[in-house]
């Protein structure tokens, strides 16, 4: 197994990855929020669809790869004790969600925000009860969870009356307000997240297996989801309520039509379409480790490190780099009115800025890294009793 210090190094380059590109989609947020939905192709330019499309990739590689970590961690310590370490640690990332996630967004709590960090902790607890039963039963509840939630899309909260908000942290994002100061904002409802991260726990057992077995997998896994994204998305036979079609700009936008599949929920081919290469990603940084790659090493091995700051650190840049450029702030959240006159989005700095804070994130992560290992250093753990 490809592994450096006890990890595995292609492993936290692919977290590494996804994480960096996360940045550039908050970066462009803050940055450079444009008008008009980057994936609004009757809008959109294909250079804003490729930076907002490229950042798909983030969260459901996130998700998976914690599950992941979690059966990379049941081989060494009991399953009572993975079981609580669960609960707790998904609890815990449903509170930062709650108040440090939902404040550093707006820079005060006017909203109460449920998105990644939401959909990861109550991941984690339900897959504290699901590493108790056979894997072919944890096998099923993923599958189910990512393969059928489409057949749900018909259902919409505005007609389940008091039903409504339990809809919205089920199945479909939304906004009830009033409820918290202004009221709470769902941007990921946790069906099929909570599929996605027990398929991670069970792809987990890939990773034990020898290098040749191993990276077949990879293949086999990530051509079989994309043709069998190609083969449902090409008729839109099912996966995603929203049909491709052709575009009358030429055929560039059909195409970007046929891989704009629906991220709130992920749709079963929004999940094919990402997970899939990242598996062939996964192939590459094992089967060609170049050194360049060992640059993402830090954002992989510190993702919630890097979570928690990179949002706060690009609000705060971008505060002071639109008051000195365009006189005013220019809040994503509030809309295109509130926006001084002189603002233009600009793809060049959205790039730009992702470039600083990854500079800055990079160094703050080789930082903490090392905090980390001292402290391991003067208070070992304690034996692990399997």
């Amino acid at each position: 197994m490809t592994a450096l210090q006890g990890r595995i190094v292609s492993i936290d380059i692919l977290r590494g990855l996804v994480i960096a590109l996360m940045a550039l989609d908050h970066a462009r947020d803050y940055f450079a929020p444009t008008p008009f939905d980057p994936v609004d192709l009757s809008q959109t330019s294909s250079g804003w669809f490729v930076t907002r499309w490229i950042t798909h990739l983030c969260a459901p590689v996130f998700v998976f790869l914690a599950g992941t970590s979690a059966f990379l961690r049941s081989q060494k310590y009991s399953r009572k004790d993975m079981s609580v370490y669960l609960l707790t640690r998904g609890l815990m990332l449903v509170i930062l969600e709650l108040t440090w996630n939902s404040f550093m967004w707006q820079f005060g709590y006017s909203v109460m925000v449920m998105q990644v960090l939401w959909a990861l902790g109550w991941s984690m607890v339900t897959l504290a009860g699901l590493i108790w039963l056979p894997k072919w039963a944890i096998g099923a509840f993923a599958a189910i969870t990512i393969g059928a939630h489409n057949l749900l899309d018909p259902i919409e909260a505005v007609h389940l009356g008091d039903w409504s908000f339990a809809w919205m942290i089920a199945h479909e994002p939304g906004f009830r307000p009033g409820t918290i100061a202004q009221g709470i904002y769902v941007g990921y409802p946790l069906i099929p997240w909570l599929g996605v991260m027990a398929a991670g726990y069970l792809f987990g057992e890939l990773l034990l297996k020898p290098e040749t077995s191993r990276q077949r997998g990879y293949l086999i896994i990530g051509f079989g989801l994309i043709v069998l994204f190609v083969l449902l998305r090409s008729g839109n036979l099912y996966g995603d309520p929203l049909p491709w079609s052709e575009q009358v700009r030429g055929g560039l936008y059909s195409f970007w039509s046929f891989i704009n599949t629906q991220k709130y929920p992920p749709s079963l081919l929004y999940l094919c379409m990402t997970l899939g290469p990242s598996m062939l990603l996964l192939w590459v940084f094992e089967k060609w480790p170049l050194k360049p790659l060992n640059l993402l090493l830090p954002f992989g091995r510190e993702p919630l490190f890097f979570y928690l700051l990179h949002v706060p650190i690009i609000h705060a840049l971008s505060i002071a780099f639109h008051l000195l450029t365009s006189g005013g702030i220019v809040n994503f959240f509030a809309g295109p009115q509130t926006w001084p006159e002189t603002y233009e989005a600009s793809l060049l700095v959205a790039y730009g800025s992702w470039l600083v804070v990854l500079i800055i994130m990079y160094f703050l992560c080789l930082w903490y890294g090392k905090f980390k290992r001292n402290r391991r250093r003067h208070n070992p753990p304690a034996p692990v009793v399997a």
